[in-house]
């Protein structure tokens, strides 16, 4: 069984939380070619493709639940955890999470619902939109890192 759990908590995190770091990333730069220039609307595709990786955001942020849902199962499983590595992956986790809906969605939102208005976008958005997803892509390359080497852990690595 735990092998199993673990399959799919490492397949969830793959499906889940991938296409979310991909997509946030593209999102500030899409955002700004899709900002216009002087007296000109914001090109209907740049703002289609903004739409669009927002979305992708959106839908697999909320699939991403169930990547601690099954790795808490596993750690149950596994009688891990009250590890060390494992809690730290959980704070860090639940940081990625909170940096996610608090800071990195809702900016999204604004900077597409200014694009679909014709609202221009300032270029600072963007850059503090990039640096919140960087501290949330930051966040889960650090869990991974975690989860694969395990430090103090009895059970591998």
């Amino acid at each position: 069984m735990t092998k199993l759990l673990l399959s799919l908590h490492v397949l969830a995190a793959i499906i889940a939380v991938g296409p979310v770091t991909v997509a946030a990333s593209m999102f500030p730069p899409a955002a700004r070619r899709a900002v216009p220039a002087e007296g000109d609307g914001p090109a209907a595709t740049a703002v289609t493709t903004v739409t669009l990786l927002h979305r992708i955001c959106g839908v697999y942020a909320r699939m991403g639940i169930a990547v601690p849902v099954l790795g808490l199962a596993t750690a149950l499983a596994m009688g891990v955890l009250d590890d060390g590595w494992l809690v730290t992956s959980i704070g860090l986790t639940a940081a990625a999470a909170g940096v996610l809906l608090a800071f990195v969605l809702p900016r999204q939102d604004e900077i597409v619902e200014r694009l679909g208005e014709g609202r221009p976008v300032g270029r600072q958005d963007t850059v503090r939109l990039a640096m919140f997803t960087g501290v949330f892509n930051l966040l889960w390359a650090t869990v991974t890192v975690l989860m694969i080497v395990r430090p103090g852990s009895t059970t591998g690595a």
